[in-house]
């Protein structure tokens, strides 16, 4: 949540002067809540000036005293107040204290909703006055940021529509800001997801992605939208992708800014987790040729997403491993599954594993002739059980695919220290790992020797293959 910051100190005096005179004022005056009586409240106290404390001191950088505002009883004023089309700078007054209000602890979100806010912020998104309906989008971005309760509640009453209206080339960079920034918030949950219409609603918008490319804070606000709504299933997925956006979002992959990369890589990750026809979606965008530069940038992050990403691809169909391997990106995944960070390795696994699963048997060779061996069998020694299982269910695989002449790949696994890890993980505690480690050491290596000679393989390999 984001509330409206100032460079004030939160001075005791005056809030203190404020909360009694709010007080003296419910114990003097008789309760009311027509019309008059908001008048005047603002003519006894100025709202206007006592508002703008309010939000000044709500607005401090430490500690603002948001329970303290809370409990004086300045809720329903500044709710009320929200209604004074007659006076916009009221209305903004209130909705800024109310949004930094909202901008704190769930409790205090919920405290705004609970004094019936929301359908006033949504009103205010109508006001003619860009200032008040700014600050009315705050608010409700910080009230749908609360999680997903708020934000279905808040949906259930209609934001969506005026929100996307916002989206022209006529709207200040500022506001635009804003409004893609609550855009993510209403995609920005999963458990459960936003509701399909909304989904649909937002997809069907694709005017806001051009518009984004205005500002760097609004591309990547933009793209993290998409991203969560491709992280929704196969639904969303190609809801996103029937939007046409997919062309567009490619090319972010090459963007300067290293936000927007992130967020762009999230994305079209994202959508080829789906079907092998969504995955071909984005591999008809030439998406592989970005990869070489992110398989070696200088951000780990990045890296361990880019393979990732290829893992989903060597998971595919036979013909998007090969355009993996077309696009001379396997010897940059075995190099990060030699060198990589624990957690890029763990990914690399994952996309040569996936590839002795999804690949033809000339694949598995061109996979085996790079030297992929020496380093997988390196991460039979870590302590994470699921890459243990994923290098020997991979090890296995390879063996499977060079039938009679697996007596080969033995041999190369037993050269690199590969046989004895095995051996080893025999008295491991997982029993899926032990039960592995078995049958390959039963299948592969019971015999007197462990190489009949022959070499349908055609494996070629050098100790450079690690190199990029």
């Amino acid at each position: 949540m984001r509330c409206f910051s100032m460079l004030v100190e939160t001075n005791q005096v005056i809030f203190d002067c404020i909360c009694f005179f709010f007080f003296f004022f419910f114990n003097t005056v008789e309760w009311s809540w027509d019309v008059c009586y908001v008048h005047h409240v603002y003519r006894l106290l100025n709202c206007v000036f006592t508002f703008a404390y309010c939000r000044k001191l709500l607005s401090s950088d430490r500690n603002p005293p948001i329970d303290d505002l809370i409990k004086s009883g300045i809720l329903p004023i500044l709710v009320k107040c929200l209604e004074r089309d007659d006076n916009p700078s009221l209305q903004f007054e209130a909705a800024w204290a109310l949004t930094n209000i909202a901008s704190g602890t769930s409790a205090q979100t919920q405290a705004v909703v609970k004094s019936n806010a929301v359908p006033l912020f949504l009103r205010l998104l109508h006001s003619p006055h860009q200032n008040v309906c700014e600050q009315a989008v705050w608010a409700l971005g910080n009230i749908i940021g609360d999680g997903p309760q708020c934000r279905d509640y808040v949906i259930s009453l209609g934001v969506v529509k005026p929100l996307l209206s916002f989206i022209n080339p006529s709207i200040p960079i500022t506001f635009l800001r804003n409004v893609t920034w609550v855009i993510v918030n209403l995609c920005r949950n999963k458990d459960p997801p936003p509701p399909m219409e909304t989904v649909q609603e937002v997809c069907a918008c694709c005017s806001w992605f051009s518009n984004a490319l205005a500002s760097t804070q609004i591309l990547v606000d933009t793209v993290w939208a998409l991203s969560y709504l491709t992280d929704g299933g196969n639904e969303q997925i190609q809801m996103v992708i029937d939007s046409g956006v997919v062309p567009f979002l490619v090319p972010l992959l090459s963007h300067q800014e290293v936000k927007v990369q992130t967020a762009a890589l999230r994305a079209v990750g994202n959508i080829v987790t789906g079907t092998d026809e969504q995955t071909q979606v984005v591999l008809n965008c030439d998406v592989l040729s970005h990869f070489p530069n992110l398989l070696t940038h200088p951000k780990e992050k990045i890296n361990k997403e880019a393979v990732w990403f290829l893992s989903n691809i060597t998971a595919g169909n036979q013909q998007q491993v090969q355009a993996v391997i077309d696009a001379g990106l396997i010897p940059m995944i075995i190099h990060q599954l030699a060198k990589g960070d624990f957690g890029t390795q763990k990914e690399a696994a994952w996309a040569i594993s996936n590839l002795t699963i999804s690949g033809r048997k000339d694949q598995v060779e061109y996979l085996v002739q790079q030297n992929v061996i020496p380093p997988f069998c390196n991460l039979l020694s870590v302590k994470d059980s699921q890459v243990v299982q994923v290098v020997l269910d991979g090890l296995k695989n390879i063996l499977i695919m060079a039938g009679e002449e697996a007596s080969t790949i033995a041999e190369i696994i037993e050269e690199c220290g590969g046989l004895e890890k095995i051996e080893n993980l025999q008295q491991h505690e997982n029993e899926d790992i032990y039960k592995l480690a078995f049958e390959i050491i039963d299948q592969y290596f019971s015999g007197d020797d462990v190489s009949s000679g022959k070499t349908v393989f055609n494996l070629q390999y050098t100790n450079q293959g690690h190199s990029v």
